[in-house]
């Protein structure tokens, strides 16, 4: 591995890198670097909380959404169809911000508590004085892009849900039909063409054979049916699968996650005293990864601090990108990838 100083930014400024065949990590404001950056397919945001817990981090949440916007709007911009946006942040400071990520068509799916246990707060707090319960989590919200789609050839945009149906019904064939054009039970009646909460996207197989079905059996006027561009063929599996986040998540796992702070071993020190006070579990950060990403994907860490999505991105065969603007934690970051740390 390599560490490279004294780069450009766009805007001008000295910039340091250290960067090898897996991992780059930029020293500066990742507003600078996306557009260098391979487009991802996690984003792993780790940055301000408005609770004044790490320096930059502000001390209240006012502002927090502005201080955030360039990058929620870069993301936006770079992201694939099939991103997934890892966000953590303070409860307050989530619901300060969320209503700038769904403008930018971030799509909320599910918040997941950290459970850190009673061990970290044991000492810590004086319920008492504060007049307030003592915190032991903190919020991790998985986001994934909104996909809309072109109806037919009329160029009118659709929400996945929606284009799927009306795709379905411009072809002038009944909805009762589509299991037997998918060669399913019920799931495409049930599932795939309902209007209510319990819908979710065919996989790309099945889209496939509707796509087929409707141009063989449907409007001859319509087709092709199916079509991801105003123009063009019908969609094939691979490329409605590309526009699917990546999910496999064992069943044994839920929105809480109960696990320690880091502490011990994996608690990077600098000088004596803890390097980064936000640092996040490796294993928790590990499995998000390679939940939402395939080996090989791409993962970036906007707000790096000690580097614990670029370390989990090298473990799980992906490749990571990152920027942190404290040239204190940069260092301590670069010199955790440096030595290819695996316990944190």
């Amino acid at each position: 591995m390599t560490a490279v100083a004294n780069n450009n930014h766009k805007n001008g400024s000295a910039s340091a890198t250290f960067a090898d065949g897996r991992v780059q990590l930029m020293l500066g404001n990742a507003v600078d670097h996306y557009d260098d950056w391979p487009q991802p397919d996690v984003i792993v945001s780790d940055g301000p909380y408005g609770l004044r817990s790490f320096p930059g981090d502000p001390a209240e949440v006012n502002g927090l959404a502005a201080l955030y916007e360039p990058h929620i709007n870069a993301w936006a911009a770079r992201a694939k169809p099939s991103t997934t946006l890892w966000f953590w942040c303070s409860e307050i400071g989530w619901a300060t911000v969320h209503p700038m990520l769904d403008r930018a068509g971030w799509q909320y799916v599910r918040a997941c508590v950290w459970d850190k246990g009673a061990g970290h707060i044991a000492g810590n707090a004086n319920s008492k004085t504060l007049r307030q319960l003592p915190a032991a989590t903190e919020l991790c919200v998985q986001y994934v892009r909104r996909v809309y789609l072109p109806l037919g050839g009329t160029g009118e945009m659709l929400p996945m849900k929606e284009w799927l149906r009306a795709e379905w019904q411009r072809s002038g064939l009944p909805l009762s039909v589509t299991n037997k054009a998918a060669d399913v039970a019920n799931a495409a009646t049930r599932k795939w063409f309902t209007t209510c909460h319990l819908w979710y996207a065919p996989p790309g197989v099945a889209l496939g054979k509707l796509a087929e079905y409707a141009n063989s059996h449907g409007d001859p006027a319509g087709q092709p049916y199916f079509r991801l561009r105003t123009r063009g063929k019908s969609a094939t599996a691979k490329q409605w699968d590309a526009l699917r986040p990546t999910f496999h998540c064992p069943p044994d796992r839920h929105n809480v996650w109960h696990h320690p702070a880091v502490r011990g071993a994996e608690r990077i020190k600098l000088n004596g005293s803890t390097a980064h006070m936000n640092q996040k579990p490796l294993s928790l950060i590990r499995d998000t990864i390679a939940w939402t990403s395939n080996r090989g994907g791409i993962v970036w860490e906007p707000f790096a601090g000690t580097g614990t999505a670029l370390a989990a991105a090298i473990l799980t065969g992906r490749k990571g990108y990152g920027a942190e603007i404290h040239k204190p934690f940069f260092r301590v970051a670069a010199e955790r990838l440096k030595n290819a740390v695996t316990d944190g």
